[in-house]
């Protein structure tokens, strides 16, 4: 277990409120014509989130051991600080401080283990709304292989998140039909992309993780300018 210094408490990926109200509907709309979104002056933000239930052992092994690629590939387009956020277990999501090597996310990822439980998607689309409205995040990055959730409540959440572009890439494992309607559309929602694989993709993954990254430091003509396959299949389905 990583060291509780390193480790946010759960109460910091608290779900947000929603509502409904037409005087609230109004309020929202107003927000989303006075965000104005900022890239940060040095590098790119981007929130690595995982489902760290019981499920997902061998695939948080192999991210652990893939992540490092994204801070070889947004070296290259500028620099990169990544948090870490995971849930596992009976109510407990948490994330990291930000780290700017992958020694850094390595060593909070080598010490977590993963606990039976149901998602919490919701919970890291919250944090994440909470973290791009203090700095700019320019991409989440999610990993998972199921939704148990309110596909209605995440989506609202995800629109949240598109208001300040942040973008939503969304790495299905597996073929869960709910999982996949619901990814999907949280991905779109935001701009990002969902994107399938599977334990035997590592490469793949890798590339895709890369190519994430160098949109997360330099934007898309970074990403323009990689022409790597795996950027250009994110451009394909980027919006904006």
């Amino acid at each position: 277990m990583a060291k509780r210094s390193e480790l946010a408490t759960k109460s910091e990926l608290r779900p947000a409120t929603t509502t409904s109200e037409p005087s609230e509907i109004s309020a929202f709309l107003s927000e989303a014509k006075r965000i104005q979104p900022s890239r940060g002056l040095t590098e790119g933000r981007l929130i690595f989130a995982l489902d760290a239930t019981m499920s997902r052992q061998q695939t948080w092994d192999a991210a652990c051991l893939l992540q490092g690629e994204m801070f070889e590939a947004a070296s290259r387009a500028g620099g990169l600080s990544v948090q870490l956020a995971y849930f596992r277990g009976h109510d407990e999501a948490r994330s990291s401080r930000w780290v700017s090597d992958a020694s850094g996310l390595k060593k909070l990822m080598s010490g977590i283990a993963c606990h039976g439980g149901l998602t919490q998607i919701g919970r890291v689309l919250d944090h994440a709304v909470k973290a791009s409205s203090e700095q700019h995040v320019a991409a989440l990055v999610y990993v998972g292989d199921a939704m148990e959730e309110n596909v209605d409540a995440l989506c609202d959440k995800a629109g949240q998140l598109g208001m300040r572009n942040t973008k939503a890439f969304m790495f299905l494992e597996g073929q869960d039909p709910a999982a996949k309607r619901a990814f999907s559309e949280i991905a779109r929602l935001t701009g990002g992309t969902m994107l399938p694989f599977d334990r035997d993709s590592a490469s793949e993954l890798r590339a895709l993780l890369g190519a994430v990254a160098i949109y997360a430091a330099g934007g898309r003509p970074a990403l323009e300018a990689a022409g790597t396959a795996a950027a250009r299949r994110l451009l394909a389905d980027m919006r904006g």
